[in-house]
This record gives structure tokens, sequence and C-alpha cells, in this order.
């Protein structure tokens, strides 16, 4: 045995580096996921990091959740995978590369090498043979071979669109990567730009991206929501006023049109989705978004100055800002006028910011009378208000403020006295008899915009050929690698640096062999981390990116650790990936297309209440928690406090206090050490009496309802407090004699370390080992999880309360099993019951087995 545990301090800094390095040799935690294995396959995962430098206390907070449940499913007798890698693309390291002159590659990989220590000295049960680094040839090689398979399917493709442009980042941000008009990493307010852009067809999958969300009750609801409400799914109907090229005045527009409107060939339909086609009848204009393209053609002489200015203003606006809550309304009128469909009334066309080109059709029916904001527009404009549904049918008036509600239809013509969603029904059926509308179903969601004008990502694999156009890079020819940073210009505004080398941009086409230029725009770090966790199930495979009968073994993910931040961005992005490479045949014969059966989003850590920040100097470092504590305080501390789901106060004196309690643990073994031997079998509960039995009991009562907090959503706070319960009713117990070896106490210890070994590995197994049992049955993280003896639950005898008229009045013991004659039987025995009763009259006797006698009394 190591002369280290033969001392009786607790000394982690001793104890840790000792054993990560004996876990690290035997290749304790890895896995061969090809392998036959007589254990169900487990997959645990914790969101991998992004190599900023250093970790931070949300990182040990999010990867201990991840790493206690892989180690209890590991004793449960689970073949567990867990592994780690490294979301290693991304701007900062650009940036690194901009303001230090440290090339992109040096500046990750010397952070990688960094973090991974401080991961290993933390004592998480990675499978590191199966690390992976996205910024590697070896992994970016196949999100390029991913991105060509997209195109094949329709899935990827390229369009000029108005984008979200981050002027301190120089790049182009997707929407879902915009919070509340600003940079979702740096907070610079974003501006509208048009550029011609790589998209993924996320559309495609609303329907099941929203569907599925519905089939995973291990997700939290708060996520489902959130992502309810991105997607968000909409029915209503798609509705044409006809349009002339040249305005016309008002009534001479009205009138010469008619009902049916003008279909010649200078016509332009302005196309409308409503999901209120019962209001239809009180439109009194029209609003287009300032960049939809019938602006110009609407836009009359008189008009055109005012208009252009307008939208020049609008299209800086980011998007955010315009459709902001509590904004006031602004527009200006075009001059134009379009016809109603079923009246032929003419309709005046305005241009309001508030309405978005990429939401819809870029262009709304206005009906003031019956929308909060056409309301507020129409007065500050002076236009029309129009009521055409009330709750009864009858004119109410709009005064302060529109009816938003569903009702019954007035001044609506032919449809008057309908209720709404009749005439919803009823309106969209003579639209689409006139080919003037139809039924239509809408989404929130919008295509993934997945081009980044930056160096450090995966180049998207696409050439430009003269002659042949569009040309998808061969796959024999991948990965497109990135040239050296000493050939970059990191300082190109408005445009891929990669765009700033030649022997990059300039390739032969592979179609005709002619001279073709390749996409200098690299992706979205968002894709590369949108699979990863199916690379990590074949990290070696060298003749495509994993093999689908691993994934089908393997996949979905059982439990996924990570922060609430990823919602929207990361969760919906993998989920798309993953129907769509199922939907390509790419992943096997998995019966699921959802990649996470189950989710766990753990909050923040906090310091004195707030966000950890440099900037509140309220930063713990890791390191330093580690140098002074070890690494089995710091992970005991970070799951003492609140469930996992909460947000986490840090206190130092909570992390002292944890400290000084594993100590307690260690004397109490070492104090117990003379009497125990692990090898004695589990004592039999019937020849138990006494300290032993009351030992035996308060072990069980832990093994029952640690297990159980488990099982519930991983309540480790609870857990925690239960071992100190268990820890505190074993110190309780009279010193043991040192002649006479106790089965009880050593049942009890050596479940103690069992039920401690997921969350502080490295005392567990020093114990284990302390007490004889490593060289026996090796680790004690290959030992079964224990289970709870049901007799062991019950007492031998319960308290129960006597109450007159509900309130108590004295108690007595009885056996658990009792029965109702019984109970009230030894409730009226009692001297104290017969003075209350004297001169009262029984009205009724309430016995509740196991808990209370009440007697229902008044006077005589």
């Amino acid at each position: 045995m190591s002369s280290i545990l033969q001392q009786d301090a607790y000394a982690p800094t001793l104890i840790e580096p000792r054993w990560q390095a004996e876990w690290a040799a035997a290749g304790l935690y890895a896995v061969d996921t090809a392998a036959n294995d007589d254990r169900l396959p487990f997959y645990c995962l914790s969101m991998f990091p992004y190599p900023s430098g250093r970790l931070h206390m949300g990182h040990v907070r999010n990867y201990t959740l991840g790493d206690v449940v892989a180690r209890i499913k590991r004793m449960q007798g689970f073949n567990v995978l867990q592994p780690m890698g490294w979301d290693s693309f991304g701007l900062p390291a650009e940036n690194a590369a901009i303001q230090k002159g440290v090339a992109p590659e040096a500046w990750t990989f010397e952070n990688i090498d960094y973090m991974r220590g401080q991961l290993q000295r933390l004592g998480f049960a990675y499978d590191w043979q199966r690390e992976v680094m996205t910024c590697r040839e070896d992994y970016y090689k196949w999100t390029q071979w991913l991105f060509l398979q997209l195109y094949k399917q329709g899935l990827a493709y390229k369009k000029e669109a108005p984008v979200n442009w981050c002027p301190v980042d120089q790049t182009v941000l997707a929407n879902e990567q915009v919070i509340e008009g600003r940079c979702w990493r740096d907070g610079a307010l974003v501006e509208r730009k048009r550029l011609s852009q790589w998209f993924f067809k996320t559309t495609a999958y609303a329907d099941v991206l929203l569907d599925n969300l519905d089939t995973l009750p291990g997700w939290p609801e708060r996520v489902k929501t959130m992502q309810k409400r991105w997607i968000e799914r909409s029915y209503g109907s798609r509705v044409k006023f006809i349009v002339r090229r040249l305005a016309q005045p008002a009534a001479e527009f009205g009138a010469r049109d008619g009902a049916q409107g003008n279909q010649g060939a200078e016509n332009d339909f302005i196309e409308v989705y409503t999901t209120r086609p019962d209001t239809l009848f009180g439109v009194t204009y029209l609003a287009l978004a300032p960049e939809h393209a019938l602006v110009d053609k609407l836009t009359t002489p008189e008009q055109r100055d005012a208009v252009l200015a307008y939208c020049e203003a609008a299209k800086n606006k980011p998007e955010m800002e315009r459709v902001a809550e509590g904004k006031a309304k602004t527009g200006v009128f075009t001059g134009g006028y379009a016809t109603h469909p079923l009246t032929g009334e003419a309709i005046p066309v305005w241009v309001a910011d508030y309405v978005l080109a990429e939401y819809g059709t870029g262009a709304v029916m206005a009906v003031p009378a019956h929308d909060s904001r056409d309301f507020e527009f129409a007065n500050t404009y002076g236009l029309a208000v129009r009521e055409v549904i009330s709750s009864d049918g009858k004119s109410a008036g709009i005064n302060s403020e529109a009816y938003t509600a569903y009702g019954v239809l007035l001044n609506s013509g032919a449809f008057n006295g309908l209720d709404s969603e009749s005439a919803k029904t009823e309106i969209t059926k003579s639209l689409d008899d006139r080919g003037l509308g139809a039924r239509k179903t809408q989404y929130r969601l919008r295509d993934w915009l997945v081009s980044r004008q930056r160096f450090w990502g995966a180049p998207i694999p696409i050439i430009y050929c003269p002659s042949c156009g569009t040309v998808p890079v061969p796959e024999a020819q991948l990965p497109v690698k990135l040239p050296a940073a000493v050939d970059v210009d990191f300082k190109a505004k408005g445009k891929s640096p990669l765009a700033s080398v030649e022997h990059f941009v300039n390739t032969p086409c592979p179609s005709c062999g002619g001279p073709a230029t390749r996409e200098t725009d690299t992706m979205d770090t968002f894709v590369c981390s949108s699979w990863y966790f199916l690379r990590f199930v074949d990290p070696h495979n060298t003749e495509r990116p994993f093999d689908p009968a691993l994934i089908a073994k393997w996949l979905p993910v059982d439990q996924y650790v990570g922060g609430i931040e990823h919602a929207i961005l990361h969760l919906m992005y993998a989920r798309f990936f993953m129907m769509a490479l199922a939907d390509a045949g790419l992943t096997g014969s998995i019966s699921n297309q959802e990649p996470f059966k189950n989710l766990l989003t753990q909050g923040m850590v906090l310091k004195d209440g707030a966000k950890m920040s440099k900037s509140k100097g309220n930063v713990v470092d890791p390191d330093e928690i580690l140098k002074t504590y070890g690494a089995d305080t710091a992970r005991f501390f970070i799951l003492s406090d609140s469930p996992p789901q909460a947000d986490f106060d840090w206190k130092d004196s909570g992390v002292e206090g944890c400290f000084r309690f594993l100590q307690k643990v260690w004397r109490l073994v070492v104090d117990w050490q003379p009497v125990l031997d692990l090898t004695l079998p589990e004592p039999d509960l019937a020849t138990l009496s006494g300290e032993q039995k009351a030992v035996y009991r308060a072990t069980h009562q832990a093994i029952s309802g640690i297990s159980a907090d488990i099982e519930n959503a991983f309540q480790f706070n609870t857990v925690v407090s239960k071992l100190r319960e268990l820890v505190n009713a074993l110190s309780a117990m009279p010193k043991a004699s040192d002649a006479e070896v106790c089965a009880s106490r050593s049942f009890a210890v050596a479940t103690l370390i069992k039920l401690l070994a997921p969350i502080c590995p490295h005392m567990a197994e020093a114990l284990w080992e302390k007490l004889g049992m490593f060289a026996r049955t090796g680790s004690i993280h290959t030992q079964a999880w224990p289970s709870a003896n049901p007799a062991a639950l019950v007492p031998d005898a319960l308290t129960i309360v006597v109450q007159f008229n509900g309130k108590l009045r004295a108690e007595f013991t009885a056996s658990p099993d009792a029965s109702k004659a019984d109970l009230e039987a030894s409730a009226l025995a009692l001297p104290k019951v017969q003075s209350l009763l004297a001169g009262q009259s029984l009205v009724k006797t309430i016995v509740v087995p196991g808990k209370l006698v009440n007697f229902v009394i008044k006077p005589a």
C-alpha cells in the first residue's frame, strides 16, 4: 500500500494526482463502442467547451453534473460512453491573431492543452482517446462532407438576402444569434446588409422540429417552449391585393378596377399572409417592408424622395429595433393603391419599418380596428379605422384601443352575422374561388444562414466556374484546407480574410479544368457543433464521419448536460442535422431522429448574487480551489447548495465547510478501521439489534433516499444532504471496540464509500484501497451501486399522535402493522386521553394507520 494512504490526515493534493494517473494508465474509462457488450449502452455527454484559455466555475458545475451521472450509471451496470472534445473554431482565436499577432491555430491548441489539464485535475471520467477538435483537418473534412450531403439533398443553397451584420466581428449572424438587436457574442448593435450567402433549409423540417418536441418528456418544459415559440406554426390565409405599376388616384382606381381587379399583363400582386381572414373587410391600408420589391413600382414621382429616404434609414436599423414592443410606429405613403380582393375598394399602400421582408411575404394587410399595432399606426397618420368584428355582431365602436378578440362579423357584406371561425373558412373559400387567396400554414422559423466572413472556420466546399457555375468540391478532394495564417490578411473589412489569399482562392474547376475560384466564406461554428456527438461514437474513422451501425447502437444521447443559453441555437441546429442525416440514410436504423433523449440545463454559478465576471471582481479561479481544497471538495460543493437547474451562489464559507465535511468522513473511516472488514457479507436484519440495527437502518435509508433523488431529475443537492445525514448518524455511534469486527459498521462504511464515489471519486478510491478492497475487487468505480432493503426502511415502532378536534394532545408508539382498532384502543388507554374524554360526548373517532388518532368531541 502507498505510504500516502498510511497517513491518517486527508491530503487531497497528494491523493488526487496519484489516482488520476492510475486511472489513465489502466484505461479505466475507455470504451470500445464497436465491441459486443452484455451491458446496455448509456451515452452521457456534456456540451463541449470553446477553448477560451481557462475553465470558469460554470464549466466546473456543468462537467461535474455530467460526470456524476456517468459514474452512477456505470455503477448501475451500464456500458457508459462519456467523451470530451473542443468546439475550437471561432472568432476569439481570430481576434487574438489580430490583437496579439498569434496564429489562431497556435492560440487554440495552447488553450486546449491547458484546459485539458484542468479537466483532468478535476477527475472527470472521460474517454480521452475519443477527444475531437473541430478545427483539426480530420474533423472539418467531415463537416465539409456533411455540407455536401445537405447540398445534394437541396438543403444547402445560396441566395442574396438581408442579413445581420456585426460591425465589431465583421461577420454575418444568424437570426438566432441576434439578442435584442445586438450580437450574441460581443453585444454590438447589429446592422442590416444585403449579401449573397449560404443557407441550410431548416424550414424543410419545421413541422417535425415542432411536433417532435412533444415526444421528449426528458427535456425541460422551458426549453421546449422556447423552441416552440421560435418555430411558431400558424394557420391562416394568403390574400392577393392587385396593384398597378403606375399609381392611380384613389377614387379613379377603385371605380376602374372593380371586384375582379386588373389582371392584365401589366399588373402585380401584393400578397399578404393573415391568421385573421375574418377581418378582411376591415383593411384600410397595406404596409410593405422597406425592402419589398414592389416599393419602387408603387411609389409615385411626388412621393419618391420621401420613400427613398425612409427606406434607406430603415435598412440601417436592426431588426429587433424595428419590431420592438412600445416603439412608435413610423411609415411613409407610396402614393400607390391596391384593390381589395372582395370589395374592389382602393387601398392605400404605405411603407412601414415594422414590416420585415423576410417574415411572411414582407407585406401586411392592416386592420386598425382589430390589431393594436395597426391601430397605433392609423391614429398616427389619420387613416381609417373600420369595425368589422364585435362580441355580438352589433357595432360597439372603436375608441381608445383595438378590439382584438374573436366575435361576430358586421360591415362585412354577405358574411355579416358569421362567427369568426366560420367566417375564416367562408372568406378564404370566396378568395380561392376568385384566384385571389388560399389557406396557408406559416412558420416563424427561417432558414439557417451559415456563411461567415471569417478565417478561423471550416471553409465552405464550393467552387465558382465561369463556364460551369456553382460546382461542389469532389469528396475525394476534401478537406479544403485553411491556408497558413501568415498568408492571411486578418484585418480585411467586409469580406472574408480568405479572399486575400490568392493561392487559396484560385483553383482549377473540378468539372472542366478551367480557371475557377473558391468560396471564401467559412461556416458558422454552430455547424461544427451540430454533429460532434455523432463523431464521438466513431472518432477515428477515416472512411466516413461515422459508422451508421454505431450511431444506431448509441444514439440518441441518453443524458445531455449544458446551459439554457443553447436552447435555440445549438439544440435546434443539432436536431435539424440529425433529422436531415437520418433522411439521407446516414444514421443507420435509428428509431428516433432526435439526437438527445434527456436534457439537463444547469443554472449559472454566481458570486455574491451576481454572475461572475472580471469587471465585477467576483471571479473564482478553479485552479486556486483545486490547489487549496482539492477537486473532490470543489465537486462536492458545486452540487451541494441548489438543484442543478437553479443558479448556484458560490460562497467561500461554503467550500470551506465542504472541505471540513470530507475531513470528517476521512477521520470516521480511520477511527473505525480496526473494526472494519469490508469482505464480510451484508448482515441479516433479523439478527441485528441495538446499535448495529440502527447503523443498518440508517445506511439503507441513505441508499433509498439518494437513489430516489438521482432518479428524480438528478437532485444532487439533496443527495449531498442525505450523505451528510448518514455521516452524522454514523459519527454519533459510540466509539467502536478495537477487539471485535462489526459487520454492520463494515457494511455502512462500504456503502458510504460507494455512495460518495461518483461525487468524490479520488477520496472514495483512496478509502477503498485503505480498507484493503482495491487489491481484492479493483476500483471502487467498477463496483455495483447499492440497493436498498425494503424491510430495513420500515421502523420497529412508529410514533402515533393523538388529537382532540384536530389539536395535538398526546402521543404513543405502536407497531407499523397495528390495525385501526388496536391504535384506537391504545389511544383510549392513555390516562391523559381518559381525562380529556371525561364529561365530553364522543362524536366520532378518526384513525389514520401509522400516523394519528383523532377524537371528535363536544360537550356532553
